[in-house]
Parts: C-alpha cells; sequence; structure tokens
C-alpha cells in the first residue's frame, strides 16, 4: 500500500510539474530579462543539472514543492568570478556572485558554501566560475552573457553549465582597486582558461591550464582582496606567498607585487617587478601596457600621479625586448571617439613616440621595432566615454617577433 502510495503522489507531483511547464510555455517573452532575473536563471538551471530529474523538471519542482531539505549538503568553493570583456573583477560580477550565492543558500540547501581557502579545496566537492561575456558587435545595443559553471574538483570534469542572456543595462562595469591600478591588461593563459571553464559542455573537463594553478589562486584572491582595502604590507605578504607556490609566476602575482612595492614606496622593488611582468608578457607574446595619453595628442598624460612611472616602464620594456634578440611591433590603440581614420592616425603617432621612447633607451632597437596604429578597431570596452572606464581601449601593446634577416643587427 506504502509503495502505490508513493506511486501516485509521484505521478501526481509530475502532472502538476507538465503543467507548469505547459504553463510557462505560454508566458514566454522574446524580451531579455533584466540582469537579476537573468541571474536567478542560470542559478537555478546550474542547479537543476545536478538533480537525479531531467534538468527542467528539477528546475520546475523546486519553483513548486521547494527545496528538499533532506538532500545531503555538498561543499562548494567559488573562485571569484570575471568579466571576460575586460578581464577584470567588477562592481557587476561581484553583485553576480552575491546573487547566486544567496539564491542557492536560500532554495538550495544542499550546496554550503566555503570560503575560497587553500585549506578549503581538500574539503570541497565542488568549484563553482562564472563570467559575464558580451553578446554582439554593436556596443550600444549589445547584451551580456552570464555563464556559470560547476567543476568536481576530484575528477577535474565539469559537472554542470548553465548560461543566461540579459540586458546590458545599469551593470556597473568598474573595476575593483586592483585592477584599476594595474598597469597592464591582466588577460592571460589563467583568465582564459578560467572562461573555457566557465562555458564548457558539463562532461568535458575544466582547462588543464586553469585548473594547474588553482592551489594558488586562494591566495592570490586574498591578496587582491587586502590590496583593495589598501593593505598594501600584508598584500604584498601574500602576493610573495603566491609566488613561492608551483603555480605562482603568473601576470595577477607579479601585477601585485609591483603595485604593492609602488604603493609603499619601495620604487626599486617596483621595478624589478615590473620587469618580471614585461618578461611574462614577452614569453607569452600578451603585453598590453595602459599608457594614457593628453586628448588628441602624443605625449603622456600630464598628471603625473598617473604618468610619473611611466619612464620606468619605458626602460624595463626597452631592456628586456632588447635582451631577446628579436624584434617588437608597437601596436598603438584608442578609445570609440572621434572619426575612424583620425584614431588610426593618432594612434599610429602614439605608437611611433613609444618607439622612440624604446630606441633612446635602447639604441639596438631603432631597427628592430615597427610602429602601427589600429584606432578603435580592437577595442576592448567601446564605450567612448574617455574617462577611467575605457582606459582598457587607450593602451599600447607589444608584439613580439623572429627578426627578418639582418633586422637584428645594430
Amino acid at each position: 500500500m506504502n509503495g502505490l502510495s508513493c506511486g501516485a503522489r509521484r505521478l501526481g507531483r509530475c502532472l502538476v510539474l507538465i503543467a507548469w511547464v505547459g504553463l510557462l510555455s505560454a508566458c514566454g517573452s522574446n524580451e531579455l530579462p533584466a540582469f537579476e532575473k537573468a541571474a536567478a536563471e542560470a542559478t537555478d538551471d546550474l542547479v537543476a543539472q545536478t538533480s537525479r530529474l531531467p534538468p527542467f523538471l528539477a528546475r520546475i519542482e523546486s519553483m513548486v514543492f521547494g527545496p528538499d531539505k533532506k538532500a545531503a549538503r555538498r561543499a562548494i568553493v567559488l573562485d571569484p568570478m570575471l568579466d571576460t570583456i575586460t578581464g577584470q573583477q567588477t562592481e557587476t560580477t561581484q553583485l553576480f556572485e552575491r546573487r547566486v550565492t544567496q539564491r542557492m543558500g536560500l532554495k538550495y540547501p544542499q550546496f554550503e558554501f566555503l570560503p575560497f581557502q587553500a585549506a578549503n579545496l581538500p574539503r570541497a566537492q565542488y568549484l563553482m566560475t562564472g563570467t559575464l561575456s558580451r553578446v554582439g558587435t554593436d556596443v550600444e545595443k549589445t547584451s551580456v552573457r552570464l555563464s556559470l559553471a560547476i567543476t568536481d574538483l576530484k575528477t577535474g570534469l565539469v559537472v554542470a553549465q548553465a548560461s543566461a542572456l540579459a540586458r546590458q543595462q545599469n551593470l556597473d562595469a568598474t573595476p575593483s582597486r586592483y585592477y584599476k591600478d594595474a598597469p597592464i591588461l591582466i588577460r592571460d593563459q589563467v583568465a582564459d582558461g578560467y572562461a573555457k571553464t566557465s562555458m564548457a559542455t558539463p562532461g568535458q573537463r575544466a582547462d588543464p591550464h586553469y585548473m594547474a594553478q588553482l592551489a594558488a589562486a586562494p591566495v592570490i584572491t586574498q591578496a587582491t582582496t587586502l590590496y583593495n582595502a589598501e593593505r598594501y604590507q600584508d598584500a604584498l605578504g601574500e602576493y610573495k606567498s603566491a609566488l613561492a607556490t608551483p603555480a605562482g609566476e603568473q601576470m595577477r602575482v607579479q601585477s601585485g607585487i609591483y603595485l604593492t612595492n609602488l604603493k609603499l614606496g619601495r620604487t626599486a622593488e617596483a621595478e624589478q617587478a615590473f620587469g618580471r611582468i614585461v618578461s611574462l608578457g614577452i614569453a607569452t607574446n600578451q603585453l598590453g601596457v595602459k599608457f594614457l595619453f593628453n586628448p588628441g595628442g602624443v605625449d603622456f598624460w600630464s598628471d603625473s600621479k598617473i604618468s610619473s612611472a611611466y619612464p620606468m616602464w619605458l626602460r624595463q620594456i626597452a631592456r628586456e625586448v632588447a635582451a631577446t634578440g628579436r624584434c617588437v611591433k608597437v601596436v598603438g590603440h584608442t578609445s570609440r571617439s572621434g572619426p575612424a581614420p583620425a584614431n588610426v592616425a593618432l594612434s599610429l603617432k602614439r605608437a611611433i613616440y613609444v618607439k622612440q621612447r624604446l630606441a633612446a633607451e635602447q639604441p639596438s632597437l631603432d631597427v628592430r621595432t615597427e610602429a602601427e596604429g589600429v584606432g578603435f578597431r580592437e577595442n576592448i570596452v567601446g564605450s567612448g566615454t574617455d574617462n577611467g572606464f575605457d582606459v582598457l581601449d587607450r593602451r599600447v601593446e607589444f608584439k613580439i617577433s623572429r627578426c627578418p634577416e639582418g633586422a637584428a643587427r645594430p
């Protein structure tokens, strides 16, 4: 009798779920949801994939009957989310984290979030990652994709992945203090691997390069949190601890060591750290430096609070490039304001100016350096606001390559 009663109850629940599916389908809309709704949808879809029921039924069951309080709790850690448009942590990525963890805490008690600390990696069953990415090319009309993934820490397999589109409306892309102050564009293999993991199909392995550095990630996160709180001495200690780990030699760490030493007035140590940043960038051919110029001109920004470190940056770039014996292409970029031809011409003039400054530091680079201007064709932000928000668009990139025959000779 109990078995029959249980079966009848399950049948009744399924009929209710099917009715809900039909009702929700009838109420569908083609309009993209706002950020808050999209974040909730992505979270519900993600959790539904960890259920024994098919995902769409699990999602509806939770809506109708509430959370299953008898389900075994599973420990999960969250590696701070990234904006893949800029490679930064921003106000919106932090909001995304809060909305996801709050919803899971209220609706899905089977998950227990542990602080993202090295000691908790062996205790946790799952790792969560999340990203925001742009969809479309027209800056004014683009939408954003919110992506979430859960990876099994023992197997390295992605067990659930969900995405939702949202309107790009009233989203605060202001970067955290660390990313705002960083002298370079931090979009390396680690950040790329994080993004790939967040968008991987369930059953695939998480990105191997990202997973290989995971042991250092909690220490880097703690260091960055301390930097954002202006606790520079403590942050420096954590960045050095991260550097001492096998996976610690990466852009985020060296950039943190540079920034904290600079804040503490240790200019010699800061210059050494910047040299290591350049060396890493040359090794991966990914070095975008945030040189700011006076509006419409080729001179560096007049405010010494911003540009006082530029001569040191140029000195270290010239020294590291010269030591490679290779050639370098200096690529100038501008923000999206004004006509395209004028921006291309301006970005070329700025690239030529940087080229001349490099040659002044290392004369051998005069014949090994080429200048190119691309205007705003390769914008990252593309807002055209010409303020701190789109500073990544006003950068100079350095592309390292083998020299043509005879070009390496001074």
